[in-house]
């Protein structure tokens, strides 16, 4: 009976040492992306230094000429162990990194991609991707003599809701033909953030404009997505100053008009809402959807039916945070072409941008070439 109990001890183990020899290794973690943080003048630096330590990059080296700015950052997020430095080509020579991620003033994108790009090191800017068309021109022709990555960093990329729109409008086309898309952007103005992000924000040189360029960029690359890259036909626009004691050389409020064959898009900017917002309503000829927050959505398939409310799951890793998602495409894991974040669509919306500004100016329509 012992025999027979042994015997059956034995060929269980052996059993389970073959389904273990036979289970897949894990495989191992990718190595993080080194990453240069050029400049901390843009107050969004500090959501990606929150997000930094999650194991997908590793900031070897920390560009930035105002002292007073490394100071306070050095303190505030412990970063005595970075090097620091006010050269910019010089750090990468010296650090060799894969990528930057620019948080200069708009202005000095340019500049930046001018350092990296023949260094064959991908570049990253918040958005939007440069204060005037020319420099997104320029930008654009580096990353392509020399084959980097050149992506561009909305707080809208990451909102679940769009996601679950973009399936719903484009991919399953539940809405039939989109018609009009409006989208809201801003917030009751930037007085309150750092003064350092607040002085070039209200410098027309070095944002390209107030809140048209700060959040009229959401809606032009928002609407650029979910119509496939398509350009407008022509823009029109109106730029004014609600609050010029504020504001003395740039606009708080604008609204512009997209026209496409078959559609229309109305983007309204604005530094003097009631409250934050970044909402999108999308119009189809069999039904609307209307975002709500980064999340939520409603959604009217039936004129007879009040609209229902959802909330979209959590977009599928690396697609939900700025920092994995961009590292996967600097490992060469995801293509971004036609994504929010993608040089294409980006260069379309500085196209819408500068029209813009231009009809915004003239008080006439602008047709595209």
């Amino acid at each position: 009976m012992l025999k027979s109990f042994l015997f059956v001890v034995l060929v269980l183990v052996g059993a389970f040492e073959v389904r273990a020899a036979d289970s897949p290794t894990p495989a191992p973690a990718p190595a993080p992306v080194k990453v240069i943080i050029a400049g901390l003048v843009h107050g969004h630096v500090s959501g990606f230094l929150h997000k930094a330590n999650l194991g997908s990059v590793e900031i070897v080296g920390i560009y930035e000429p105002n002292q007073e700015v490394v100071n306070r950052y050095k303190e505030r997020f412990q970063l005595e162990k970075v090097p620091f430095g006010s050269d910019l080509p010089k750090m990468l020579d010296e650090q060799k990194p894969q990528a930057i991620w620019v948080f200069t003033n708009t202005y000095d994108h340019l500049a930046a991609v001018e350092a990296a790009a023949p260094r064959g090191i991908h570049v990253i800017v918040e958005k939007p991707l440069a204060v005037d068309k020319a420099a997104a021109d320029r930008m654009a022709a580096l990353a392509g003599k020399h084959k980097i990555q050149l992506l561009t960093n909305l707080e809208t990329t990451w909102y679940s809701c769009l996601g679950e729109a973009h399936r719903i409008c484009v991919e399953e086309q539940q809405l039939g033909v989109l018609t009009k898309i409006v989208g809201h952007f801003g917030h009751p103005g930037p007085d309150r953030v750092q003064p350092e992000f607040l002085a070039w924000l209200k410098d027309p040189k070095l944002n390209g404009g107030g809140a048209s360029s700060d959040f009229g960029c959401y809606g032009g690359v928002i609407t650029t997505w979910l119509l496939g890259n398509q350009r407008p036909k022509s823009v029109t626009a109106v730029f004014q100053t609600n609050r010029p004691e504020t504001w003395t050389q740039v606009d708080d409020n604008a609204t512009l008009i997209l026209e496409y064959p078959q559609a229309q898009g109305i983007i309204q900017a604005s530094w003097d809402w009631t409250f934050p917002r970044k909402d999108v309503q999308i119009y189809g000829r069999k039904g609307i959807i209307r975002t709500i927050n980064p999340t939520d959505y409603e959604i009217q398939l039936d004129r007879a039916k009040r609209p229902e409310e959802k909330t979209a799951a959590p977009l599928p890793a690396p697609y939900g945070s700025s920092v994995e998602y961009f590292a996967a495409v600097i490992r060469g894991e995801i293509d971004p072409k036609g994504s929010m974040s993608s040089l294409e669509t980006n260069l379309i919306a500085m196209e819408i941008q500068e029209a813009a500004r231009e009809s915004a100016k003239t008080g006439k329509k602008v047709v595209l070439p």
